[in-house]
């Protein structure tokens, strides 16, 4: 079997409200999807995930420009061989960023091909399900105006909370004051009830007021504090782990197994939160799992890409050891954003749903278990 070319869709679509994490504003979803397309008929999805305010084009181009060349006409089973020729044929301009983005993308659809040709969901290439059903928590509690919205996002709380959610995480990073404000807000609208809160900042903060924050919050039995600094501080995290009780979460915005090297070395995180669509793909996400499981880590992956990610990201999920085995040892959950997603809900047949009682089942169809809806790509292609 070999690669005999591959597609790029960019699709985009504007909000109708947009919103605003600590980072800016978002006003529209975007996606960069590549279609790996082989001689055996059979064809593969991957997704590079845009990043924040990253404009889907870069990965794009880094796709067709610099790794379109080095996949044709290998063999797509060649997982591994692959991840390395393109991250190394890259790395003297790559290593993070848009360009592992790109070998993202191509990977995933490799492992998709690979799932299909043997009649295999992923999960099983990768060793085998330690579950088949895993348990979403709600992200969201993003600013549609700014400060002073404590009330408002009390409120929101009790919706996913009625939607079936008792893991739910809330978006700060808009200053210290107002954030305290509005977790106190949070807290007395669900009190009594059994919900468990994380926290993300988006890398709001310095050490000071990144510290300010915990501290101030030690009392809400939190699952994890998020990106509480920058990714490039990785004393910070070290030191915000040291001297904070909740467990310290980060890695979107790390790539590789080289990346995670120096995060996890530094004794920096509690749980690490690769994205399957940024850190590498699927290969890069098996050399990290890996590395993790040796320094005790948690793996938690970050999705927040269309359809595609999600159920890459299932897969993954599915195959994941628990970092401390125990009879009753704790697992890994799934990022479900709440906020407006086309891409999630019309772009393949079967939209990943909670069940009665709120968990989601992880497909066992083959490869990545998607059926893409091609009206839909054309209807949002940029």
């Amino acid at each position: 079997m070999k690669i005999t070319d591959l597609q790029i869709h960019v699709l985009k679509s504007p909000l109708a409200e947009p919103f605003a994490f600590s980072q800016g504003w978002v006003r529209q979803r975007s996606a960069t999807l590549v279609e790996v397309m082989t001689d055996a008929g059979i064809s593969g999805w991957g997704e590079a995930f845009a990043q924040g305010l990253e404009p889907p084009e870069i990965a794009a181009t880094v796709i067709d420009k610099a790794l379109r060349p080095l996949i044709l006409h290998a063999d797509p089973l060649d997982t591994e061989v692959l991840w390395h020729r393109m991250y190394h044929q890259t790395r003297d301009f790559g290593r993070k960023g848009s360009v592992v983005a790109g070998i993202s993308a191509i990977d995933m659809a490799l492992w998709d091909i690979a799932g299909q040709y043997f009649q295999q969901p992923i999960y099983k290439l990768l060793g085998g399900a330690f579950r088949t059903r895993v348990q979403p928590y709600a992200t969201g509690f993003y600013r549609l105006s700014g400060q002073g919205e404590a009330q408002r996002l009390a409120e929101e709380a009790l919706r996913h909370f009625e939607a079936g959610f008792t893991l739910m995480k809330v978006k700060l990073g808009y200053g210290v004051d107002d954030d305290i404000a509005v977790m106190q807000a949070i807290g007395r609208a669900i009190q009594g009830k059994p919900i468990t809160l994380m926290i993300d900042t988006n890398h709001a903060y310095g050490r000071a007021e990144a510290l300010r924050l915990g501290r101030a919050l030690a009392d809400y039995n939190l699952r994890w504090y998020e990106e509480p600094v920058v990714p490039e501080d990785i004393q910070g995290y070290a030191e915000m782990r040291a001297r904070l009780t909740m467990p310290i979460a980060g890695g979107e915005n790390e790539h590789t197994l080289f990346g995670f090297r120096q995060l996890l070395g530094a004794d920096a995180l509690d749980v690490a939160q690769p994205d399957v669509g940024s850190c590498g793909g699927i290969t890069a996400l098996r050399h990290i799992t890996a590395l993790a499981q040796s320094h005790g880590v948690a793996v938690n992956p970050h999705v927040w890409g269309s359809a595609i990610a999600q159920a890459a990201s299932l897969q993954v999920i599915a195959a994941l050891p628990p970092a401390h085995h125990a009879l009753f040892a704790q697992q890994p959950v799934l990022e479900y954003d709440r906020s407006s997603h086309p891409f999630r809900e019309q772009l393949v047949a079967e939209p990943l749903r909670q069940q009665a009682d709120g968990w989601v089942d992880i497909p066992s169809r083959p490869g990545l278990g998607v059926q893409v809806n091609r009206d839909v790509l054309e209807h949002y292609r940029a």
